[in-house]
């Protein structure tokens, strides 16, 4: 606990730095921040309203001639709806699922049901190679510090191996960051249920060819209610007290070049409880708190910026460590649960060239090291190597064809090399209509955890695994009736052989194994129409089947889905100072014998904001608005996990 203490008095400093940083450096560019609020204006204008995306090609393509299932969330639905977290923010996304575990402090996202997603910061990959704490997923959202320097997320639904290698067999989740053009400090209080208390301050600058972008917050809460068979019960030791800090900062050589340093943290404090539904105590199977530090740094050297093949050189540190032992050394949870520690350093580089009108041609290379870490069950100082280089050529066939072909070799410490090749395909029937259709080949090697953990003999790592590979295919449609109106399809399927999963070998024994095969296959539909300058809404549908066999059995469906059936509703007001959105997220279909004997479940949010004037914002929200009694993972050994209930939040933001 002493070194918690001392993280928080450390983010504390943090947090005055950055206001002082607000100050000094606002101070010093005053006289130009007229100009500069206008070219900030325009600039993120311009970024968004052209409908752009990055991530799905590795370089700035327009979404109609994208052959990919991608979705947007902007940095003006970030703030109209006062999203204070990532998970909050793709959790409404279509065709996307959240998984939160340890009261909600460890989140994990699944894309076409499938919870092997890579998730980057401004192109930089955060997934680990030790794994994470369900299923096959590797990247804990909980860790990203702030939503504040969010400029836009890209969510790209589909495999991506070719060009993200390992992890990217459900899609990609990229986060972009803000760039400074302007001189502001905001300040964003809030409290609400449950003792919920937060405070964030960001503050941006330019002067020159200078800029940052500095953020700090501390965010507290403590138990939080849930409901379970019809009444509202308090989940014991479920309080957190968690801080964040990110710094970017940004040197503009030209018009072409610049140097970016970025800097994240995240630290989590919080209570872990088993909860046998109608009751909760302190968890007897992990221990009593989770703490969590994540601390990520890059420093990127950006070229041929303004080119339509951009280029970076970055190198890159990323260190995590997770305790969930408690704090008594003579306990059972502190033996098994002792400090996960995961260290991941590398260097990336990509670099791009157009060639004539046809032809832009992407290539990179990666250099990835690793060193995992949990000596009380089982291993110290696992290190995994992955190098890679990766080719890709944009190639329009005419002015309705466009073939991105693509390849991907990674060479793996312990499992050898894997080509991952790739085809895409995009029709522009007119400028309103895309057809779009995508095939790759995936692959995802297992975790540390997998090869080598050992928690008391009854949960055992296998060194002998072979890595999970298979294919991926998409195919779709996008269309604009008008320009308010627009609607979607898309199908998909997906099969991994070798696919590893944690089943019994002998009575009272668990250990990662390779099963034979998994299945994905599902369909999306999506419609958004804006009604007047005031209202607006959209519809979403998911069909999500996930289906597994071993030893050579029938396939049989996955119990742990979700969403077989997802619904997305989402209904917006803005008049004058006013904005208001109401989001319905909706799963059916789901083994009710799992889920406390409920096959469905319907969660609306709302929200409301005013601004009294430009320099302040009032907002009030509420989540699971009808206090719904839902899950996300299913029953296990008499344990349920329920998902907290309804929750106020009152607000204020001020800009200055």
């Amino acid at each position: 606990m002493n070194y918690f203490g001392k993280r928080e008095k450390k983010l504390t400093l943090q947090v005055l730095t950055a206001l002082m940083a607000g100050a000094v450096f606002g101070g010093t560019a005053l006289a130009a921040e007229a100009e500069d609020n206008a070219a900030s204006n325009s600039a993120v204008d311009v970024y968004e309203l052209e409908d752009t995306v990055v991530t799905a090609e590795r370089i700035p393509t327009k979404r109609m001639e994208t052959p990919a299932n991608t979705a947007v969330i902007t940095a003006r639905e970030i703030e109209a709806n006062h999203y204070q977290s990532l998970d909050e923010a793709i959790g409404h996304v279509n065709g996307v699922s959240v998984v939160r575990g340890a009261n909600g402090q460890r989140q994990y996202v699944r894309i076409n049901g499938d919870d092997r997603v890579v998730v980057m910061v401004d192109g930089q990959k955060l997934n680990d190679d030790q794994g994470g704490l369900i299923g096959r997923t590797s990247a804990d959202l909980n860790m990203l510090p702030s939503m504040k320097n969010i400029q836009r997320i890209e969510v790209v639904k589909g495999g991506g191996s070719a060009l993200y290698g390992s992890d990217a067999v459900g899609g990609v989740i990229n986060i972009i960051t803000k760039k400074a053009y302007k001189n502001e400090t905001k300040i964003d209080i809030n409290t609400g249920s449950w003792n919920t208390h937060n405070y964030e301050l960001s503050t941006q600058g330019k002067e020159n060819d200078f800029s940052w972008i500095i953020t700090g917050g501390l965010q507290r809460r403590g138990s939080y209610d849930y409901k379970f068979d019809g009444d509202s019960r308090t989940m014991a030791n479920s309080d957190y007290n968690n801080n964040s800090f990110s710094m970017k900062l940004n040197n503009r050589f030209s018009e072409n070049d610049s140097l970016t340093f970025y800097y994240a943290h995240k630290s989590v404090d919080s209570g872990l409880a088993d909860c046998k539904g109608a009751s909760s105590k302190l968890s007897s199977s992990m221990g009593s708190r989770l703490q969590e530090n994540f601390n990520n740094y890059s420093l990127t050297y950006n070229f041929k910026e303004s080119t339509a093949a951009p280029g970076y050189a970055r190198i890159f540190y990323n260190a995590k460590t997770i305790d969930a032992g408690g704090t008594d050394p003579a306990t059972w949870a502190l033996l098994q649960h002792a400090p996960f520690h995961t260290l991941t350093q590398g260097f990336d580089y990509q670099n791009g060239w157009q060639l004539g009108e046809k032809h832009i041609m992407l290539a990179g290379a990666e250099w990835h090291e690793s060193k995992s870490d949990n000596s009380n069950s089982g291993y110290d100082s696992s290190k995994l190597i992955n190098r890679s280089i990766f080719l890709q050529d944009t190639w329009k066939l005419s002015d309705k064809w466009t073939a991105v072909p693509g390849i991907r070799m990674d060479n793996h410490s312990k499992f050898g090399t894997h080509w991952s090749p790739k085809i895409a395909l995009n029709y522009l029937a007119d400028k309103n209509t895309q057809f779009y259709a995508s095939w790759g080949r995936v692959f995802k090697a297992p975790t540390a955890d997998d090869l080598y953990y050992n928690q008391g003999g009854y949960m055992i790592g296998n060194p002998d695994l072979k890595p999970e590979s298979g294919y991926t295919a998409t195919i779709g449609v996008n269309h604009s009736f008008d320009e308010h109106t627009s609607a979607g399809i898309s199908l998909f399927q997906s099969e991994l052989s070798d696919a590893v999963a944690w089943s019994p070998v002998t009575a009272g024994v668990w250990q990662a194994t390779n099963i034979d095969r998994e299945k994905r296959r599902g369909l999306e539909l999506s419609f958004q129409q804006e009604l007047s300058p005031m209202w607006s809404y959209d519809l979403g549908y998911s069909y999500i089947l996930r289906e597994a066999t071993k030893s050579g059995a029938p396939m049989a469906a996955d119990y742990g889905n979700i969403q077989p059936n997802g619904y997305r509703i989402g209904l917006h007001y803005t008049s004058g100072a006013w904005k208001a959105n109401l989001q319905g997220t909706i799963g059916s279909g789901l083994e009710a014998r799992y889920y406390n004997g409920s096959s469905s479940y319907n969660i609306w949010d709302f929200n409301l904001s005013y601004e009294i004037n430009k320099q302040l914002t009032t907002y009030f929200k509420v989540n699971n608005l009808t206090n719904q009694e839902y899950f996300e993972q299913p029953s296990s050994y008499g344990n349920y996990y329920p998902c907290s209930g309804r929750f106020y939040q009152v607000g204020l933001t001020c800009t200055f």
